[in-house]
């Protein structure tokens, strides 16, 4: 085939950045991790890496929490097994505070199959005991009615490559100004789909 007829290398990966319409009183912004070319979620121990670069990049410099409310008993033995500290919160909540980059990519490749959440801001440089009872109950739904207190919560669904960021502060605009110095060795394209 001709030179002048063959497409651009595009990079392996897609992270698409677009406002989602979650209702009046609701702001969020969902992320997908996608193959660029099968249009299908990112998975695996690449996967695993890309979200662990984002996920502080996201944070800058505030501080920041993963919350796991279900499966409890293996990600506590997790924990416990690779020296990753954490928190009991509420009757079924788990709250591991700003793990290292590496344990935070082991702690994402395996749990990647988990939905999880996870918060930045002020707010959670303390014990939330009313999010974190929520959490027990309601699941992430509990953000909903939390996250303006925060600068985002998210909702993290790995395996789907999906991460939904719940913020009154954060524009699509700035997610993908946070996340591309970060992503750039991952050969990431990042996009705002029309």
């Amino acid at each position: 085939m001709p030179a002048e007829n063959q497409l651009p290398d595009l990079p392996p990966y897609s992270l698409d950045v677009q406002a989602m319409d979650l209702g009046a009183d609701t702001k969020a912004v969902g992320l997908e991790l996608i193959e660029t070319e099968s249009r299908e979620p990112v998975r695996g121990e690449e996967a695993a890496a890309i979200w662990a670069a984002a996920f502080p990049a996201l944070a800058g410099k505030e501080t920041w929490v993963v919350d796991f409310f279900s499966h409890l008993d293996r990600v506590r033995e997790y924990c416990r097994n690779h020296n990753v500290e954490f928190r009991e919160a509420a009757n079924r909540c788990l709250v591991i505070r700003h793990p290292e980059a590496e344990k935070l990519r082991d702690l994402l490749a395996r749990f990647a199959g988990e939905t999880f959440g996870f918060r930045c801001g002020v707010a959670a440089e303390t014990p939330d005991a009313e999010l974190e009872g929520e959490l027990s109950h309601r699941g992430l739904d509990a953000y909903q009615t939390s996250y303006k207190r925060y600068t985002f919560c998210a909702i993290c669904e790995p395996a789907d490559g999906w991460v939904t960021v719940l913020s009154e502060t954060l524009w699509a605009s700035e997610i993908i100004r946070r996340v591309r110095p970060a992503l750039q060795s991952f050969d990431v394209h990042i996009a705002r789909p029309q």
